[in-house]
């Protein structure tokens, strides 16, 4: 082990320790000088202690409070990217709620596997269309076939699921051009050409568009720019959306999943193993010298390893994407993923750089 890494971890735990002692002794004073302030009777130490700790699990343990529902009866849905993945998983489930789905998929023309799972279940509920995200034209027929097919075209469509997207990684002066245009021309691109094209309806029904963005969409990391820039612009496109449909009672929603590599399997150890061949191949003879072999493969093996951790089970996803369609007040943000990433999140977020940087990178 590096002295770096001895001196992180040293300061972790100082850190641990140090904010433990002063939240001992600095919360209750604080508690009791705010009771004061407002005119209840100052309370004990111990009293603060269980109180502030009761308020702390009661938010963990407490389940989701239910903040009123919308009917589904005549509703219906777009999600783009069904052909596996969290798209295939919602397309099912929001069938199995009663919506009528209409259901993207990249490959229906080619006999996809997906496409053709979703079409074996013979319901007149679940609607089969062959939509790449990235062309104007399947874009412009994906509009017309579900104005056609809408129980009432006038009620409008009431909810998008900007689900479609593509995962990469590499460092910068590994990644070419071409990968940074077209991973943004599928999630950022795609985004904005879907939503821009099924508002018009969504606003009729004053209802949802759901982005499906990325914990990466709120802060960097090293081998992933080319998706970071995607999701960070899918974070401005979405909050700028949201500002401007206020007026129009339409909500506006991300989702920030964590690493559900596992279990969309959109990066396998394969698809790394490929993609690193691919990024070794390509790079210029001069980047290749500088860098290293050692290099290089030490960062690919990090892939692999992400590639094998992470979470398992979509429901938590699941669970967020169907609150964003189908509460009446549904969340601006939503964050399915592993409790330290959500920590890594917030300090990447909200402190210092300084800080963060020196803690992760």
């Amino acid at each position: 082990m590096s002295l770096l890494h001895v001196i992180r971890g040293a300061l972790l735990v100082s850190f641990s320790i140090i904010f433990t002692v002063v939240l001992g002794f600095g919360l209750p004073v604080f508690v009791n000088a705010i009771a004061k302030y407002c005119g209840f009777p100052e309370t004990s130490t111990a009293e603060c202690i269980v109180g502030v700790y009761l308020i702390f699990v009661l938010y963990i343990a407490t389940p989701r409070i239910s903040r009123g529902s919308v009917k589904v009866n005549g509703k219906a849905v777009l999600i783009t990217g069904c052909d596996c993945g969290f798209g295939h998983v919602a397309a099912k489930h929001l069938h199995k709620m009663g919506f009528t789905v209409f259901a993207g998929c990249l490959f229906k023309d080619q006999v996809g596997d997906g496409a053709k799972e979703l079409e074996e279940m013979n319901s007149d509920r679940m609607k089969v269309l062959q939509l790449d995200v990235c062309s104007e034209e399947q874009v412009e027929k994906a509009v017309e076939y579900v104005k056609t097919h809408l129980e009432d075209p006038e009620r409008g469509l009431w909810a998008v699921l900007n689900n479609a997207g593509v995962s990469t990684f590499g460092e910068v002066e590994f990644t070419t051009m071409d990968t940074y245009r077209h991973v943004s021309e599928v999630n950022l691109w795609g985004v904005i050409r879907i939503t821009k094209a099924f508002l018009p309806l969504i606003r009729k029904a004053k209802g949802r568009v759901v982005n499906m963005a990325s914990m990466y969409g709120r802060m960097g990391n090293a081998m992933r720019s080319s998706y970071c820039v995607s999701k960070y612009g899918v974070e401005a496109f979405s909050d700028c959306l949201r500002y401007e449909m206020k007026a129009w009672g339409v909500k506006v929603s991300i989702i920030e999943p964590g690493n559900f590599v596992v279990a969309t399997g959109i990066l396998t150890r394969d698809i790394v193993s490929t993609t690193a061949e691919k990024l070794w191949r390509e790079a210029p003879s001069g980047v290749q010298e500088e860098y290293g072999k050692g290099h290089f493969d030490k960062n690919i093996a990090l892939m692999r390893s992400y590639c094998t951790g992470g979470l398992k089970d979509i429901q938590p996803v699941l669970d967020d994407i169907t609150d964003a369609i189908t509460s009446r007040r549904p969340f601006t943000r939503y964050n399915p993923m592993e409790p330290h990433l959500w920590i890594r999140m917030q300090v990447m977020t909200y402190l210092p750089a300084l800080i963060s940087d020196f803690l992760y990178f």
